[in-house]
């Protein structure tokens, strides 16, 4: 009788120990997946969620990334599978992925699924959102700690760029162009939130959406000090309409940024605080009024 006790006090901690064990995670469409162990073979169409699977020491589980996943260096050796709009199902299901990891407005979710495949959707557009995303995708590796670990220091190194700019740098009014359209980062967005901590005011309401499509009309009404803008969207800003009357494209008041450093600012991944800085840099390098910069 003992030993038939023994047995079975071994079955139920068994039981309870593959319970404990088992992998869940709820995406960003209230979405319940789960799996018997931590996936080992992950397709990510994200960016942003490519950045944060190798910043959680995971980069070994990827098979496949999306066309735009440049970082870092081991990410980019993937094979490539296509973009947001042109995901290549085939190939796709050709890599036998546990899990594809993708943005919820992304077009190819019902047919990877209608193809037995399992996929977690994601949409980082503010802080807490980025926060949210390093939680689940850290619990869907396994590596919860390291991921309340990474997003402390992610949120740690935005407070200290911001804390060493300089206050004549402060108060300054921006507009951040994220692509042509014109697409803006507002107040909503991760891009948003950084420009409030480092002190700026972003031209562009919260309430209009995290990167609405504008109007040109609204900006020239706006009349920033500082346009942000990336290398990809240079065409001359005094050929749009109106726009040679804007304070900051009157007075050159404008930071082109690379494509690399356009990569790290649109990402909401591990490389926030890299974003936050080169930020800073911008508005360190147009002082504002009584600094040589705007009256």
């Amino acid at each position: 009788m003992r030993r038939l006790l023994s047995c079975l006090a071994l079955l139920i901690w068994l039981a309870g120990h593959a319970a404990a064990a088992e992998t869940q995670v709820v995406d960003d469409r209230g979405q319940r997946t789960q799996w018997a162990q931590p996936p080992q073979r992950i397709v990510s169409l994200l960016p942003s969620v490519t950045e944060s699977v190798c910043a959680l020491g995971a980069c070994d589980r990827l098979v496949g990334v999306d066309d735009y996943s440049n970082w870092p260096a081991q990410a980019k050796a993937l094979p490539h599978v296509g973009g947001l709009e042109d995901a290549n199902v085939e190939r796709i299901v050709a890599l036998r992925p546990d899990v594809v990891l993708l943005s919820r407005s992304a077009r190819v979710t019902g047919r990877l699924e209608a193809l037995g495949l399992r996929v977690l959707a994601f949409e980082p557009d503010s802080l807490a959102d980025l926060q949210r995303v390093l939680g689940q995708v850290g619990a869907l590796l396994g590596r919860e700690a390291q991921a309340q670990a990474l997003w402390r220091d992610t949120n740690a190194g935005v407070d200290q760029v911001a804390a060493s700019l300089p206050a004549q740098a402060r108060g300054q009014r921006i507009y951040f162009e994220v692509s042509s359209g014109p697409y803006a980062a507002s107040e909503s967005s991760f891009i948003g939130q950084v420009l409030a901590r480092l002190g700026a005011a972003n031209v562009v309401p919260g309430s209009m959406g995290p990167f609405p499509k504008l109007n040109p009309e609204f900006v020239v009404k706006a009349n920033p000090q500082v346009i942000m803008l990336g290398d990809r969207n240079t065409v001359p800003l005094s050929t749009r309409p109106g726009w040679q009357g804007i304070e900051a494209v009157r007075r050159g008041r404008i930071c082109v940024f690379t494509n690399a450093q356009g990569d790290v600012l649109v990402r909401p991944g591990p490389r926030v605080a890299e974003a936050a800085q080169i930020m800073a840099d911008c508005l360190a390098s147009k002082p504002a009024a009584g600094e040589g910069g705007a009256r």
